[in-house]
């Protein structure tokens, strides 16, 4: 993919593009949350993101994350509309022993979370993101091969022209470098699913 076609959502502070990888130096207290649980709002992670109109598509990403060490730091990919409308699929670290890989739908102002615990020792992901209209489906790998459901989404806003792309974050004191390579657009990997009749 050529980098050149990517814009940021609030620039970092530290980074650096080349046109096959990205690197992120995260600042302290950036995150994406909206309201649920306990009301928190952030909004200030940086976030890289080409746009398209394409209705049927695939993106694909690997993501190292040696460094994260603070509870919550995250990288991932992403699609974000605007501050009350975003999806996103990282692993957060949580501390020396597991970390949380999940994703993150907020449509509307609200966010919701839903994860799995890993072992720490997992550095590196790949995650690929499909949409059918205004349907989405994140998968993530460890080996850029074999992809796992992470989840299937409706976006209410995301009927129409899109961005999406690369994030990260550290929403406590922390700071740390992440790497993202092998990005790529496939048609659609994400089939339609025609096997069982409406009511």
């Amino acid at each position: 993919m050529n980098t050149a076609n990517f814009k940021w959502t609030r620039e970092p502070k530290s980074y650096r593009i080349e046109n096959d990888k990205v690197e992120i130096v995260t600042e302290p207290y950036t995150d994406l949350w909206q309201k649920t649980y306990y009301h928190f709002q952030n909004d200030n992670a940086p976030v890289l993101q080409m746009e398209t109109e394409e209705k049927f598509f695939s993106f694909v990403v690997k993501t190292d994350f040696a460094q994260s060490h603070q509870r919550f730091d995250q990288c991932g990919v992403v699609m974000y509309l605007d501050s009350e409308n975003w999806l996103k699929g990282s692993i957060e670290y949580e501390n020396g022993e597991f970390q949380h890989l999940g994703s993150v739908v907020t449509n509307n102002g609200y966010s919701d979370w839903a994860t799995t615990a890993i072992p720490v020792s997992v550095k590196s992901m790949w995650y690929r993101f499909s949409r059918r209209e205004d349907d989405y489906c994140l998968e993530c790998s460890e080996d850029g091969i074999n992809f796992s459901q992470m989840r299937i989404c409706h976006m209410c806003e995301g009927g129409g022209k899109i961005q999406f792309g690369i994030y990260a974050c550290s929403p406590q004191d922390s700071s740390f470098k992440a790497v993202f390579t092998d990005m790529r657009l496939t048609e659609c990997q994400w089939k339609a699913h025609g096997e069982q009749q409406q009511d």
